[in-house]
């Protein structure tokens, strides 16, 4: 009989004592791999140990005991969470503003500018200034999405079937062979031209499904700032995470 089958189910995740803290470290056994690795999300902070199918569950905990140190360095750098909340700075199209709440009454969210501070004026109860926020920038993404995605269709000859929004973790944006385009809600969160270019780069996929020298010379030719958006990505890209 398969050593798998008469393993008991693995934990969902290891707790990982060092220099007196605790660290929970999640557990994916996965056919594929051929050693164990660890990884520390930038988005999230979740610390991921990966394990070859035939790994014993007190290796993994060994391994992941001998580098308690690695991990508290790796988590140390994960940016600090930012909440929805009253009196907390965003970045709105890559300008910080900061939340505030003008009343307790249901109310529309909007821009309002406090002296030359600007402000996201939001109206309800405290519970609801989250989801009030995130509702708010989702439609300010769409918005900001939608005027891009016609300039480009122009562009292009050609638009999307379709356009989603979602909180993706692992992509900024991504195009299926159908033609549908989807981006992370927290693009409206980066400057302006950042979302331009990830428009530009899902729209060129519509008529290059792939990373070709031909797509990349598409992208260059309808957006001249795709460098510096790159640039800013990976400077900053996983610091958006850590709002909301």
């Amino acid at each position: 009989m398969p050593l798998a089958l008469l393993r008991r189910p693995d934990p969902e995740h290891l707790d990982i004592a060092f220099a007196g803290e605790t660290f929970r470290v999640a557990l994916r056994r996965r056919p594929a791999a051929r050693r164990l690795t660890l990884r520390v999300s930038q988005a999230t902070g979740e610390v991921i140990l990966t394990l070859p199918t035939r790994t014993s569950l007190a290796t993994a905990q060994r391994f992941a005991a001998g580098h308690g140190g690695w991990i508290a360095t790796r988590l140390a750098r994960v940016p600090t969470r930012v909440p929805f909340e009253p009196g907390s700075v965003l970045p709105l199209r890559g300008v910080p503003h900061r939340i505030a709440q003008r009343g307790l009454r249901s109310g529309a969210t909007r821009l309002e500018p406090v002296g030359e501070e600007p402000v996201i004026s939001v109206s309800c109860e405290a519970a609801f200034v989250a989801r009030r926020v995130r509702d708010w920038l989702q439609r300010e993404v769409r918005a900001d999405l939608a005027v891009a995605i016609t300039r480009y269709t122009d562009a292009l000859g050609q638009g999307p079937s379709r356009v989603t929004v979602r909180d993706t973790r692992s992509r900024w944006g991504s195009c299926t062979a159908r033609g549908e385009l989807n981006f992370s809600w927290r693009l409206i969160l980066a400057p302006p031209l950042v979302l331009d270019y990830l428009v530009a780069h899902e729209m060129a996929h519509l008529r290059e499904m792939n990373h070709s020298a031909r797509f990349w010379s598409l992208v260059t030719g309808i957006c001249p700032h795709m460098d510096e958006a790159e640039a800013w990505l990976k400077r900053n890209g996983a610091s958006l995470h850590r709002y909301g």
